[in-house]
């Protein structure tokens, strides 16, 4: 089967996190019946493209959506049969009867936004869960009947000591998932924590600390048998997200929704940034990507390179 992804950026979210410059938005829950049925119209228009091996609904807040407005979006991809179908869940969003909903639409993979469990880390994050919700979620995805479960975290964070997050990593670990990513903070301009890095209010995250917590990660990960197939990600034998792996090997991928990038031999494209303008430019019947680049042979060969270095 040949692997062709459909990525669906959904985003909405009820608060934003300190660090996240990502396009989501806390103000435009008025919009959201509106943009999932710009999102079906989009895939409409599109056909004819191959029966996805992998739907990823990334954001943004996935989960913000009701179970019916992710079932219709879902419902208008052609999905092989097998095919890896996952939503970011944020774990304060989420009940068994939802997951359960969400389960009967065809997702069959989920992957929550953890970040830490060491409560002064979520604080210094801006993050709104605490480490019982994360339990809590793993615990309703499971009776909801998923196998697949992933946990994200950061680790650098300002404050946050190598033993903080040894024992967060262990007690993600703790929850027996098939798959955890970890990435290193980043601290983007014109965020919150951008401006009080700048502002000397925050240190900034430290390369050395850094690198002695993906050493840990990497350590405990391996330990509990998740084997290292990417630079942030870790997952046992047949646990790997089919997903990323598509972007990782320059596979092809539609982009639906605003802010979203699609790739397909050799175009890549991106949509406008907002919820608006992508409702405004399907509604008229214009297409909703704002550029688009075509990569020559070097080009592709300079990026694989550098994709497989991951």
């Amino acid at each position: 089967m040949h692997a062709f992804g459909v990525y669906v950026h959904i985003p909405f979210c009820t608060h934003r996190c300190g660090y996240c410059d990502f396009a989501t938005w806390t103000d435009r829950a008025h919009l959201v019946d509106e943009y999932v049925d710009a999102c079906v119209t989009d895939l409409d228009r599109r056909r004819p493209y191959p029966a996805a091996s992998s739907v990823f609904f990334g954001g943004g807040t996935p989960s913000l959506l009701a179970p019916a407005q992710l079932a219709r979006v879902l419902d208008a991809i052609e999905c092989a049969p097998g095919a890896e179908v996952t939503v970011e869940c944020n774990p304060d969003s989420v009940d068994e009867a939802k997951l359960a909903a969400y389960r009967a639409a065809g997702v069959n993979r989920l992957s929550f936004g953890v970040q830490s469990f060491a409560p002064h880390v979520l604080r210094a994050l801006d993050r709104t869960h605490d480490r019982a919700n994360v339990a809590r979620a793993v615990t309703a995805a499971r009776a909801a009947g998923f196998e697949r479960i992933s946990l994200d975290l950061i680790y650098g964070t300002p404050g946050e000591t190598v033993a903080d997050w040894r024992a967060t990593v262990q007690e993600a670990l703790g929850l027996g998932v098939g798959h955890l990513s970890a990435y290193a903070l980043t601290v983007e301009p014109g965020t919150p924590l951008g401006r009080r890095v700048a502002a000397g209010e925050t240190p900034a995250p430290d390369d050395d600390d850094q690198a002695a917590k993906y050493g840990v990660v990497d350590d405990l990960a391996r330990a509990a048998g998740l084997d290292w197939y990417e630079i942030s990600n870790w997952a046992r034998a047949g646990d790997e997200c089919r997903h990323n792996l598509l972007y990782w090997e320059q596979g092809d991928y539609l982009a639906i929704g605003c802010a979203a990038h699609g790739h397909t031999a050799g175009r890549r494209w991106w949509n406008v940034r907002t919820p608006e303008r992508y409702v405004e430019r399907i509604r008229s019947g214009a297409s909703p990507e704002a550029g688009a680049e075509v990569l020559d042979r070097d080009a592709r060969a300079a990026e694989a390179i550098t994709l497989a270095l991951r």
